[in-house]
């Protein structure tokens, strides 16, 4: 989206909540942060501090990261890469009768992805991916 830059994205978070708590326009990037945000009003006030570190030693959740999930699984679906996600999505939103609940149940399988990658430097492992979140839907 932005880059490398921590500070650079985390701003681009605090600047899109700004623009829609003032009522500007939002571009349609700027429109589905916001979405997000709206979503997590327990992040509003990590939006004012966008330097701050999150230590998961220390049992704390990165807002920017978890929002940044949302995100990625929103432009999944809306592609439907990797093929098949959009019948998870909708099995588990069915399942917990709301999709931001399927959201977060699918961030697990995500983080599984993504540390398996980083670990094996390699790229997603789509199909390992796609049997985690057809586990947790109940369709494997």
């Amino acid at each position: 989206m932005f880059g490398n830059d921590r500070n650079q994205l985390r701003k681009a978070y605090a600047d899109a909540w700004q623009k829609f708590q003032q009522g500007h326009p939002l571009t349609p990037l700027e429109q589905q942060i916001a979405d997000v945000i709206k979503e997590h009003p327990e992040y509003h006030k990590s939006l004012e501090n966008i330097d701050k570190d999150f230590l998961p030693e220390a049992g704390q959740t990165n807002p920017f990261l978890h929002m940044g999930m949302h995100l990625g699984l929103r432009e999944q679906l809306a592609t439907n890469r990797p093929m098949g996600i959009r019948d998870i999505y909708q099995a588990l939103t069915q399942k917990y009768k709301s999709s931001h609940d399927a959201e977060h149940d699918m961030m697990e399988c995500l983080a599984e992805a993504m540390w398996q990658a980083q670990r094996q430097n390699t790229i997603p492992d789509e199909t390992r991916y796609l049997h985690c979140l057809k586990s947790r839907a109940g369709l494997s």
